[in-house]
């Protein structure tokens, strides 16, 4: 932040005596650091704290020269203002030449938001799950269970089926993302995105970070909240409709699985996980993931001779957590072959080698026509997400 001279070379048109046109800003002070972004463009960055007050003289209505030298007065310190000038402009929080001041538009669904998580909303939620977690012990039956995926002997219709259910359950995981923090008044962006070789909706909250920090906890909690909810009022009508729909209650029942290995994905810390944000949140980290990823590794270095990583590029909050959530992503690794051995093995195996038999054997011509079509619905999956992992590459590439 600092350097030897106010009158450092300045970025191309800027001029010290001009006032920096500034749009309008939010500061959120955290510790020493101070998040600042502007609603408007929702861009949001963490500045020091002497850089936090240097943007307020600016916004204050301040020319560059005039910052600077207050700065210096009070610090007595000398001061790159051009160089905070021009990280104000790439990050879109300084109006083009001709651009008007105005209030950011304003936010959708706000209303909807807080209704959806008013208290007297939430603690519904909880009785309702509360109900299907007692209906559960009562009749073991309603417990999910890998079996349940396999409802019907047409596997591509169980696929289907469960595809078809499950898009507007992870848009309801999301939307409990967005409407939580709607609420807030921040807005929110819907995407596509990939973990590992599954295909996922991801919603991004950027204006979280300009909300104190217990504002945050809801809408990251938010969809797995969603999740539960989900497979509460699935159980629930499955158990009313057992004795007089088994169709209805044995589909219930497999979407409440799939949602129910959906909110388990939450154990898996290695990933970035709404449990992992959640955690990150509350401890105060800026990259955990990627501390605790070191001390993983250096462990194995040490083990095989090999000089440790340098764990003081990390922040000291990440570096002090990462001690003890770098063995709890070893949890989450085993907790992942833990699932691997007892869901996605025990499943594979009976499509596979139903799908064998079907095709192979004496099987009827709608069997093996079932399982040529469960073949190239698996292409297709993987097609998409090599194509979307393509996509990810060369974005990353071009933006390096």
């Amino acid at each position: 932040m600092h350097s030897s001279t106010d009158s450092s070379p300045t970025a191309p048109g800027l001029d010290l005596d001009r006032p920096v046109p500034l749009r309008q800003l939010v500061y959120l002070p955290e510790a020493d650091e101070v998040t600042i972004g502007s609603p408007e463009t929702d861009t949001y960055a963490v500045f020091p704290a002497d850089g936090a007050e240097l943007v307020r003289m600016l916004a204050e209505g301040l020319t560059p020269r005039e910052a600077a030298e207050r700065y210096q007065t009070v610090h007595g310190e000398t001061v790159d203002i051009a160089d905070l000038v021009e990280a104000l402009v790439e990050l879109d929080l300084v109006r083009s030449d001709g651009e008007k001041a105005g209030p950011a538009a304003p936010v959708r669904w706000q209303r909807l938001g807080q209704v959806v998580f008013s208290r007297p909303a939430l603690v519904g939620y909880g009785l309702v799950t509360a109900l299907a977690v007692a209906e559960m012990v009562r009749v073991p039956e309603l417990v999910p269970r890998v079996d349940n995926l396999f409802f019907s002997s047409y596997y591509t219709l169980v696929v289907l089926m469960l595809f078809i259910g499950q898009v507007p359950l992870l848009a309801l995981h999301e939307a409990f993302h967005a409407l939580a923090g709607r609420r807030l008044g921040l807005r929110s962006r819907l995407s596509i995105g990939r973990r590992l070789v599954y295909l996922v909706l991801e919603t991004s909250l950027d204006g979280l970070v300009s909300v104190p920090r217990r504002q945050r906890y809801l809408p990251i909690m938010a969809g797995m909240i969603a999740d539960a909810l989900a497979i509460a009022v699935l159980t629930l009508i499955a158990d009313a409709t057992r004795g007089t729909n088994g169709t209805v209650a044995s589909l219930c029942l497999a979407m409440a699985y799939a949602t129910a290995l959906r909110l388990a994905w939450q154990g898996f810390f290695y990933l970035r996980t709404d449990i992992y944000v959640l955690l990150g949140t509350v401890l105060g980290c800026v990259n955990l993931h990627a501390a605790a990823t070191d001390v993983l590794r250096n462990a194995v270095r040490r083990t095989i001779g090999r000089p440790p990583l340098d764990l003081s590029v990390h922040h000291p909050v990440d570096r002090k957590v990462a001690r003890w959530y770098a063995w709890l992503m070893l949890v989450g690794y085993v907790f992942t072959l833990t699932m691997f051995a007892g869901v996605v093995v025990p499943t594979a195996y009976r499509l596979l080698h139903d799908m064998w038999l079907r095709l192979t054997g004496q099987a009827s011509p709608a069997g093996r026509l079932d399982s040529l079509a469960l073949m190239v619905l698996s292409l297709a999956q993987t097609v998409a997400v090599v194509v979307l992992a393509a996509r990810e590459r060369r974005a990353a590439a071009q933006s390096a």
